[in-house]
């Protein structure tokens, strides 16, 4: 994960009310396998994407996975050795350090309630930064594996499934985060742990394509959506079956974090949460309950957890408040749910009641209420059906009644009474939903469904949003409508809600948009189609009538809207974060339906052309003509002064070539990388040009970013000169291996008032071919003070947060006078450097110990791989090794913290083999040693493992 945003610093004092939201490689292409060597099972023939988000479900228990018994092994290195696993809870994220913040809220659970954790991360993190050596790639990854390993271990969770994707570089697409992936067989991966250890609760990140979210976050709580969806359907991945495993559906559904404000202290969650979308539902854990095993409350405990990630340079975060009345709640916004849920503000453990925890006075746990809806979005004046389930739990559920809450106004007949729904039997209400004309189009509504029973009683919600006949908006971006597709297939439209409609207008220019008129009638409509802007645009038309709207279809119409006020801010130096509001209202029927939608103002720049160019890092007098860009604006991080860090950018050009000369304004030297570390360069002071050749780009795979340190380290104690490669981009890697043919200079100031950088870039080294009228182009400076590896603050010159991963608001540039070159787009190659689990100590102990397949991929069985015996003899290990299945075995010996002896990876058939291992570096005599052992083969993996005697 290539320089994220600034990680929030925990603060030591909150306010009352609190916002909540939370070089070679591997080509991109359409048939792409999964980024790892490791094999996985092939999806049935004709099993697409929207074929696994089809079909009911039909949905059954899931077999537990056998396991094998290691009592000997350390108890911090052991998982649960009882014959399989069986998690109430588990946590998908993408990289290593996703659940920092939750854990707070799951070692409570633990403490107090027994609830069992567990953590899938997709990757290992090895694209992120190093904070603390110079280890990269699998190297990194395997390092950032243990520091998860260790702070989630606070928090009680020993079971951590490690899927083995690469971690290719920081990216704001989900789209190319499933791509890289493999999609399906991560997909596959996870639905197979799911399968495996068959968590109550799944806790996620934020599914949805809202602005600045990370599309490796995004797409991971994607996959969580589908394996909550699908992992208990027997149409699925069969092939899991083969494997001893059976469907298994989950209970509930949450996202960590939520989008609203809440107050912080004690009474936090029994004040409860106000979402910013009306039908959420949101749980609460007060960080500040007190921990008996840890003797401190669980904030405090989760500061520990946050400092173990130290190459993300979290180590450095302050503590948080121990102000009683100002530590916050961790929040759970419900996403899904199978079962009834108590009263969020009831206490704590609300977000597992009825799921993993009984609720008192509450239905029997085991329980089953579910609410259905074809429709999401009703109409205003109309009906819809909706349909309540009862599952009964192991036990009859007598006298079962069901009434249907809706809003003011809103009509839903008579409570419904059901009587006895016998044991593991279900029972359906279904109930006319009358909407008001009066409904306001556009609001988010929750239906709830109360059930009582003779055994307690209980609830569910349903949300829903109100349409008009008509809807009408400017067309969204690409990958957002791929998400909004997405969501319409699963029937998670609630997830849509803060999805924006975001289009970018460069400075004083004028484009052509796409209007989309939605008919949501089952009548063809004529659509009065109006667009209101704000001062300074301008559309024409401003008005328009789209005729023969088909009945639940859509027309579309085009419409030109120009910035004709020049000097409007642009970036976020523009009001409400840079986002000029745009309404576009339609009407049919009488009904009018207004969308709130938005435009990004970016800067332009009209360059002037150069006669020549020398770089030297000296601003020649006629080499740049044209005034420069300012690029002072703070888009992420600390706040800054023009004398703490600020600068100026001149940009010209020739036939060939861009020339950038980019100023930089800065009081203190941040760390001198050696030139060797040419990577991650935000960690100190660097610079950051980036090129979208024909600013089309949806994601930064297609275009060029070229990352500047203007200085290092020389090893005597001085500045050395500047390195620079190619970072998150087409194809990354150092300047001399992906780019040979830029040119770069720079000078830093003595004594240090800032630097200069200067480059030339051919355009024969961008991925495509040019066009002059609208190229998309930044320059970002990384600013750092400290000597600690980690950057403080980020200035630019088209600045939101995460622009840098955001190519469609990046400024606009023209070279005029310049031919438009013909489209030519150059394959991205990702990285492909994975870290693996059949190479991980600590992944193979963990399925030694809970039998679920190293990776995600298939368990061979506790039989493929086994270590009969290991002794120690001085510096070596002696081993008497089994294996049942010829294979790629790997042998490592592990202290507890590292590795301290391996053999090299070897073929083997099935065999009994003695060897022999030396250990590396000083092992204590009386050091707790492991041996580790995996085998590989294309029918998937095994472990084994022994503690030295």
């Amino acid at each position: 994960m290539s320089h994220p945003p600034l990680p929030a610093r925990p603060a030591s004092a909150a306010p009352a009310a609190v916002p909540a939201a939370s070089a070679a490689g591997t080509p991109v292409g359409r048939d792409r396998v999964g980024p790892t060597a490791a094999p996985e099972a092939p999806a049935p023939r004709g099993l697409s994407r929207r074929r696994l988000l089809q079909g009911s479900a039909v949905l059954g228990l899931a077999a537990g996975a056998t396991a094998l018994d290691l009592s000997g092994l350390p108890p911090m290195e052991r998982a649960l050795a009882d014959g399989g696993v069986d998690l109430d809870i588990l946590y998908i994220g993408a990289h290593p350090d996703d659940e920092a913040w939750t854990l707070a809220a799951f070692g409570q659970w633990n403490e107090y309630e027994d609830q069992t954790a567990g953590v899938i991360t997709i990757t290992r993190g090895e694209g992120g930064g190093n904070a603390v050596g110079l280890e990269e790639g699998p190297a990194l990854g395997l390092i950032r594996e243990g520091e998860e390993r260790t702070a989630v271990g606070f928090a009680g969770i020993e079971h951590v499934f490690n899927l083995d994707a690469v971690d290719f570089f920081y990216t704001l697409s989900a789209p190319l985060s499933h791509e890289v992936w493999g999609g399906r067989d991560v997909l596959s991966r996870v639905i197979r742990v799911v399968r495996a250890t068959r968590p109550d609760v799944i806790v996620t990140m934020n599914p949805s394509a809202v602005q600045g979210n990370h599309g490796n976050h995004q797409q991971a709580a994607m996959f969580a959506v589908e394996a909550y969806l699908l992992a208990g359907r027997e149409d699925v991945f069969p092939e899991h079956f083969e494997e001893g495993l059976t469907p298994f559906a989950p209970k509930r559904l949450l996202r960590s974090g939520s989008d609203g404000q809440a107050s912080t202290g004690p009474d936090a969650v029994a004040t409860g949460f106000t979402p910013l979308v009306a039908s959420d539902v949101v749980f609460g854990a007060w960080n500040g309950t007190e921990s008996e095993t840890h003797g401190k409350r669980w904030s405090a405990v989760r500061d520990d957890s946050i400092h173990a990630y130290r190459t993300q340079g979290w180590h450095v975060f302050p503590p948080t408040t121990t102000d009683p009345a100002k530590i916050p709640a961790a929040w759970f916004t419900l996403i899904d749910s199978r079962t009834p849920f108590p009263d969020p503000t009831s206490g704590d453990t609300a977000a597992l009641g009825g799921a993993s925890l009984p609720v008192e006075g509450g239905l029997p746990l085991g329980t089953t209420l579910e609410l259905r809806s074809e429709q999401f979005a009703v109409q205003t004046g109309g009906s819809v059906e909706v349909e309540v389930e009862i599952g009964s739990p192991g036990t009859a559920l007598p006298g079962v009644q069901v009434e249907l809450e809706v809003p003011d106004g809103w009509d839903a007949g008579r409570r419904q009474v059901l009587g006895t729904i016998p044991a593991k039997q279900s029972r359906t209400a279904t109930f006319t939903v009358e909407v008001p004309e009066s409904a306001t189009p556009g609001e988010h509504v929750l239906l709830r469904a109360r059930v009582t029973s003779r055994k307690g009683s209980g609830e569910n919600v349903l949300p829903l949003r109100t349409a008009g006949v008509v809807e009408a908006g400017i067309a969204d971006r690409a990958e957002i409508a791929a998400f909004l597709e997405w969501t319409e297939e699963l029937g998670m439209q609630r997830l849509d809600a803060l999805v924006p409609t975001r289009r970018s207008l460069g400075q004083g220019r004028a484009e052509e948009f796409e209007i989309v008129v939605r008919n949501r009638s089952e009548q063809v409509q004529d659509a009065e189609v109006t667009l209101t802007l704000p001062d300074g645009f301008t559309a024409e038309p401003a008005q328009l009538l789209v005729e023969d709207v088909p009945a639940l279809g859509e027309a579309t119409a085009t419409v030109r809207i120009e910035n004709t006020d020049p000097s409007l801010p642009t970036a976020n130096r523009a009001p409400d974060g840079g986002v000029y509001a745009v309404t576009v209202t339609a009407s049919a029927g009488g009904v009018a339906a207004a969308t709130a939608q938005g435009l990004h103002l970016v800067p332009r720049l009209v360059a002037s052309r150069t006669e020549g160019v020398e770089v030297d890092a000296v601003r020649g007098t006629g080499e740049y003509p044209g005034e420069p860009i300012d690029i002072g604006t703070l888009w992420e991080g600390a706040a800054v002064t023009p004398e703490d860090a600020s600068g100026s950018t001149w940009v010209t050009y020739d036939d060939a070539a861009l020339h950038v000369f980019v100023q930089v304004i800065d009081d203190v030297l941040g760390t001198l990388l050696p030139p060797e570390d040419n990577k991650q360069r935000f960690r100190t002071d660097s610079v950051e040009i980036m090129i979208d050749p024909r600013g089309t780009s949806d994601h930064t795979a297609t275009t060029f970013i070229l990352g500047a340190l203007p200085g290092t380290d020389d090893g005597a104690g001085g500045v050395g000169g500047p390195v620079a490669g190619r970072d998150h981009d087409n194809r990354q890697g150092p300047l001399e291996e992906v780019a040979p043919s830029v040119r770069i200079a720079a000078e830093i100031s003595e004594p240090y008032q800032g630097y200069v950088l200067e480059t030339t870039i051919p355009f024969a080294e961008l991925p495509d071919g040019i066009d002059p009228t609208r190229m998309g182009f930044n320059v970002v400076v990384y600013d750092s003070d400290t000597q600690d590896r980690t950057g403080q603050s980020r200035i630019g010159w088209s600045t939101f947060p995460g622009v840098q991963a955001d190519p469609f608001r990046w400024g606009v540039l023209e070279l005029p006078g310049l031919e438009a070159q013909p489209s030519a787009p150059v394959e991205p190659r990702i990285p492909n450097t994975s870290a693996r689990s059949v190479a991980s100590p600590q992944s193979i102990l963990q399925s030694a110990a809970d039998g679920v397949g190293l990776g995600g991929f298939p368990a061979l069985g506790a039989d493929a791989v086994r270590v009969d015996k290991a002794t120690r003899r001085r510096r070596e290990i002696s081993a008497v090794v089994r294996t049942a299945a010829p294979g790629t075995r790997r042998v490592f010996v592990w202290d507890g913290e590292r590795t301290v002896g391996e053999l090299e990876a070897t073929d083997v058939r099935s065999a009994r083999e003695v060897v022999t291992i030396p250990l590396v570096g000083d092992v204590p005599a009386d050091a707790t040693l492991t041996v580790a052992v995996s085998l590989e083969n294309e029918d998937g993996a095994g472990a084994g493992a022994a503690t030295v005697r």
